[in-house]
């Protein structure tokens, strides 16, 4: 991939993160370079996305978010950005973004191949910084050609890579959805015991089956041994998500 392909996959992540952080003023993007950099010691949130473009993305916004996270009790620096970095992260096509994890900045927004951007407010005051390195493309391991069935052993299932194979073993958090719906910060911090909310699925719908946020099958809410369960009735296809 191309210098000149890197920076315009940052510069559209970083316009889509400034749009989505909950900032109380409008945020203007520009080259770090002219607005300087972030103390060692601020506070960033920093998450992997794997896909189609893989990338590292990093964010400095406490200055930016003060104001939504001492609004809402028990709202973390990462509960506030994640959402301007999901917003990010959709800029680099179909993938999944890992859980986000807050450290200190150091020089992570310094290093080389880190396309690195300040937000700044209308008196170009730099109120949050985002970075983005995208990941060098791993090659796919080629197949080895048996020479008898027995060699052969089982095939894989749907043409999977020796890479993937290798992921068979690695435990994936599933959560199932049975609705969703929106509602104003004001509201979120209004509720109470026997508040009762409206989600967007009739009664009796489908569940969704979610992996890291990532819709891949349906199914029917049953109980198992007094506990809940899923019985799967649906796969949902990547081209239908995509």
């Amino acid at each position: 991939m191309s210098a000149t392909t890197d920076v315009e996959i940052a510069q559209a992540a970083a316009a889509a993160f400034a749009t989505a952080l909950p900032s109380p003023v409008p945020l203007e993007v520009v080259d770090a370079a002219t607005a300087g950099m972030p103390e060692p010691d601020a506070a960033s949130v920093r998450v992997g996305f794997v896909g189609a473009t893989s990338a590292d993305l990093v964010a400095v916004a406490g200055e930016a978010v003060a104001e939504a996270i001492a609004g809402a009790a028990g709202l973390s620096l990462a509960d506030a950005v994640r959402p301007a970095l999901e917003a990010a992260g959709a800029t680099l096509g179909t993938g999944v973004l890992d859980e986000t994890v807050e450290a200190p900045v150091a020089d992570a927004l310094a290093a080389q191949d880190v396309r690195t951007y300040a937000l700044v407010d209308s008196l170009g005051t730099a109120v949050a910084w985002f970075g983005l390195r995208v990941r060098a493309s791993v090659p796919e391991v080629p197949a080895q050609r048996a020479t008898s069935p027995a060699e052969a052993g089982a095939a894989p299932r749907r043409s999977e890579s020796y890479g993937m194979r290798l992921l068979h073993d690695v435990e994936m958090t599933l959560t199932a959805e049975i609705g969703r719906t929106r509602l104003p910060v004001r509201q979120v911090l209004d509720l109470v015991p026997g508040t009762i909310l409206e989600l967007d699925r009739a009664a009796g719908a489908p569940a969704d089956v979610m992996v890291n946020g990532r819709l891949v099958a349906r199914g029917e809410v049953v109980v198992v041994d007094e506990d809940y369960g899923i019985r799967i009735t649906e796969i949902v296809s990547e081209s239908a998500t995509a």
